[in-house]
């Protein structure tokens, strides 16, 4: 870049950091110097990389720089660094799983998304801190906004990297409120798409009917660009189906239609969010008069949270049992709890819990003629203080459970000055409409509070 050109460019969202490099106003190797600087300056308040090394970043982006050159063809992110959830394998870098346990362990072969970040021309910048295998026992990452705050979990380097600029888009999981939690604490956008889009192939396994993953970024342009790449089947996760890659950047891109309506959803754990909670949601649902309504989510899905549990629990036992069985006194007293619990689950409760997630999601699809999206906490609250807990993942678990699509968008403060998600939630098979959604919703805030 010309010095005159000269931009922080680990400012740049990820649609920015394309065009530029697309135009040549901008290298991958420019971009990524410019990450690895915010890293160094960073990274010792933050702690939000599990493993980073400079040199293997940079000549990935020389690489990309050099296809560039030569006139290859070039993918929708590339030259993009991203940082990867280091619960999903990078057949050049370690997956340690956040546990003690798995330390030095090599993967041999990438994950499913992995490779399809690496077709894209995408840059594996390195791995982000995970919780102890990506459950409730925090890591070492602090919040990018006050470090005495938790970042969330379990995806908590995923979203403290993209809050303190060190990566423009970064890759996370969610069994529970993974992703959408950390993201909210953290204030920036995120994204859990539609069960069974993203393949989960070579990604640690804690449960299948409930494992996704999902994205953090700095737009939901952004979110839709990371994910519209890794959506697709696959064979090797039988969840994923065979279907036309959704235009999930041009749709989400796309002015909507008519403006769009929101189900306001005060869900059955409402009281558990504190006072301003309810209180900045109450006025958002006001703010936006007509084109939002209350919604009573049905007295019969209230057991959700106990099912979700049920499943979840056991699955972590079965999944987990080699860990437990061989080195249960290096696991945090949280994780072997709720293994022990999983372990006492019978066949019958976890089916039947298993058979009513297609109840919990067909309980909305008529809604959703109504209404475009589902307007609801993200979380309790502002990220809690203290280090020893990840937060409350409670107003995610709904959703997670039915496996219908979910994003966060940081467009509220609480009194704290820490970020508070607003979370919508949208049906499922439709993650395009609802990135329309959410971007309407963004920018409509920006106009409010200009």
């Amino acid at each position: 870049m010309k010095p005159d050109d000269f931009i922080d460019v680990s400012t740049l969202t990820a649609c920015e950091a394309v065009a530029a490099i697309r135009e040549g106003r901008l290298s991958s190797e420019e971009l990524v110097q410019g990450c690895l600087a915010r890293i160094r300056a960073d990274e010792p308040r933050v702690q939000a990389w599990a493993f980073l090394d400079e040199e293997h970043a940079l000549r990935q982006a020389r690489a990309r720089d050099a296809d560039r050159k030569a006139g290859e063809t070039v993918g929708p992110l590339h030259g993009i660094p991203v940082g990867v959830k280091d619960i999903i394998d990078t057949g050049d870098m370690p997956t340690e799983d956040g546990t003690v346990l798995h330390a030095g362990r090599q993967p041999k072969y990438d994950a499913q998304v992995v490779t399809r970040l690496r077709e894209a021309g995408a840059v594996i910048l390195g791995k982000t801190v995970a919780t102890e295998l990506a459950t409730y026992s925090p890591g070492k990452t602090r919040n990018p906004h006050n470090p005495e705050h938790t970042p969330g979990g379990s995806s908590s380097g995923s979203a403290a990297a993209v809050a303190a600029q060190m990566v423009p888009i970064a890759i996370g999981t969610q069994t529970n409120g993974s992703v959408i939690r950390p993201a909210a604490y953290c204030g920036v956008y995120g994204f859990k798409p539609t069960f069974g889009r993203i393949s989960r192939d070579g990604i640690l396994k804690q449960s299948r009917p409930l494992d996704q993953v999902g994205l953090m970024a700095r737009s939901v342009e952004d979110l839709a660009l990371g994910a519209e790449c890794l959506m697709g089947y696959d064979e090797n996760d039988a969840d994923t189906r065979l279907a036309v890659r959704p235009r999930l950047l041009e749709v989400a891109a796309a002015e909507a239609p008519v403006p769009p309506r929101f189900a306001f959803a005060k869900t059955p754990n409402w009281d558990d969010a504190d006072v301003q909670t309810h209180e900045a949601f109450d006025e958002l649902a006001g703010s936006l008069g007509e084109r939002c309504e209350p919604f009573t989510v049905p007295a019969a899905l209230a057991g959700a949270w106990q099912w979700h549990q049920t499943v979840m629990e056991a699955d972590l036992a079965r999944n987990y049992r080699h860990d437990y069985e061989t080195g249960r006194d290096r696991l945090s007293d949280v994780l072997r709890e709720q293994i022990e619990r999983g372990r006492r689950v019978t066949a019958i409760d976890y089916n039947d819990a298993v058979d009513r997630i297609e109840a919990v999601a067909a309980a909305f699809n008529e809604l959703f003629v109504r209404y475009d999206a589902i307007l609801t906490a993200a979380t309790a609250g502002t990220a809690p203080k203290g280090l020893a807990s990840t937060g409350s993942p409670g107003f995610c678990t709904l959703w997670t459970f039915a496996g219908m699509p979910a994003v966060t968008l940081p467009l509220m403060r609480g009194e704290d000055g820490l970020p508070m998600g607003v979370q919508l939630v949208g049906v499922r098979g439709d993650d395009a409409r609802l990135l329309r959604t959410a971007r309407w919703l963004a920018l409509w805030a920006a106009r409010v509070d200009a």
